[in-house]
């Protein structure tokens, strides 16, 4: 019993662990995850919380997750580990329930579950976390662990600080369509694998005052209008699509006429994009812009798109600086939410294939 117990607590630890480390390299990612509940909920107000949220939450399942693993002050990591796991199971369930959204973020973007695959894992879990606090007085090995209780505190503080780099950064592993080798132009469209949606066509009609229904492909022998009368129609989903969603959904740039230049702009032989959600995050960074080409006809320079939610703002701010005139085109926040992890992120595209991406504080023109 004691080395059945040791394998599920190493596989529900390390399952925590993990599932902390994945979503701690995109912890921007779970952010407007957590939105999109709320956005659901109609909590708007509380959006500005959600970034300390996610770091927090992140951090909980590493150091938790560790803290299993050593067997360190067992009744409190358990009450604890409970807490978080019935709290996620909550949120899988509600998703599973109602369909909304559509992902729960539980192993981030580079692990996406469908809600179905999210709830059945959690179920598991807390089954699996029953199992070891009910026979936890039998749970010996491990226990009295040295420096256990640091090992913990260490595994906090390199949490936190891995966020913290990751949030000033970019993810160290980059699993969004927007990745180094990703083709924008091909990313935009419904993928070829995709399957539709597999509906029949019913429609109801009275005939000598009884209702009968039958399908498009089945019309019968004897209809027409003077025997028939229209009731209703229904669509009846026999078999949901796959795949019917774009990689990138709302990437859409436009400029001051309202044009979509998207496609010509992805065309380009070499361009390089400032994406930035706000203004004020493209203040914070201006000194960046010192480093970009500064023409769009010098020689050999590349031509160089200032990408926004707030094309006005951005354009005011630019209008009192050396940078005025620079194209600023406006863009769906969501879509600039997933391409910019941080404020502002510069790529640089070869007709629409990104060739390289980094932070503006990272950026070095020797690399473009």
């Amino acid at each position: 019993m004691k080395w059945m117990l040791f394998i599920v607590r190493l596989l529900v630890g390390l399952l925590f662990i993990f599932s902390g480390l994945i979503k701690a390299n995109d912890p921007q990612g779970l952010s407007y995850k957590i939105q999109e509940f709320l956005e659901i909920w109609h909590l708007h107000s509380f959006n500005s919380f959600t970034l300390p949220v996610a770091v927090f939450l992140n951090t909980a399942e590493i150091g938790l997750g560790v803290a299993l693993l050593v067997n360190f002050k067992t009744k409190i990591t358990h009450f604890l580990l409970l807490f978080l796991l019935l709290f996620f199971t909550a949120l899988t369930g509600y998703t599973y329930l109602t369909g909304y959204p559509k992902n729960c973020g539980c192993f981030g973007d580079c692990l996406p579950l469908s809600a179905g695959q999210s709830f059945l894992k959690d179920v598991v879990l807390l089954i699996l976390l029953g199992f070891l606090h009910y026979f936890s007085a039998l749970d010996k090995i491990g226990t009295g662990l040295r420096y256990a209780g640091f090992n913990c505190l260490v595994s906090i503080i390199a949490a936190i600080g891995f966020q913290y780099y990751t949030l000033t950064h970019l993810p160290i592993i980059d699993c969004l369509p927007y990745k180094i080798g990703a083709d924008l132009s091909m990313n935009r469209k419904i993928p070829a694998t995709a399957i539709p949606d597999s509906i029949v066509i019913y429609f109801t009609y009275k005939k000598n005052n009884q209702l009968v229904q039958f399908s498009a492909a089945d019309f019968p022998a004897d209809f027409s209008s003077q025997n028939y009368q229209f009731v209703k129609r229904e669509d009846k989903l026999i078999r949901p699509g796959k795949d019917m969603d774009p990689p990138i959904k709302g990437f859409v740039l436009t400029g001051e006429t309202g044009i979509d230049s998207t496609a010509q702009l992805l065309q380009l032989p070499a361009v390089l994009l400032v994406i930035t959600d706000h203004a004020v995050s493209l203040q914070k960074s201006i000194s960046a812009l010192d480093l970009l080409p500064q023409t769009k006809t010098a020689f050999n320079k590349i031509p160089i798109y200032i990408i926004t939610a707030e094309p006005t703002a951005v354009r005011k701010l630019l209008s009192q600086t050396k940078f005025k005139g620079w194209p600023v085109f406006s863009c769906d926040l969501k879509a600039i939410q997933t391409a910019a992890r941080t404020n502002p992120t510069i790529y640089y595209l070869e007709k629409g294939v990104v060739v390289n991406k980094t932070a503006a504080i990272d950026y070095k023109e020797s690399n473009y």
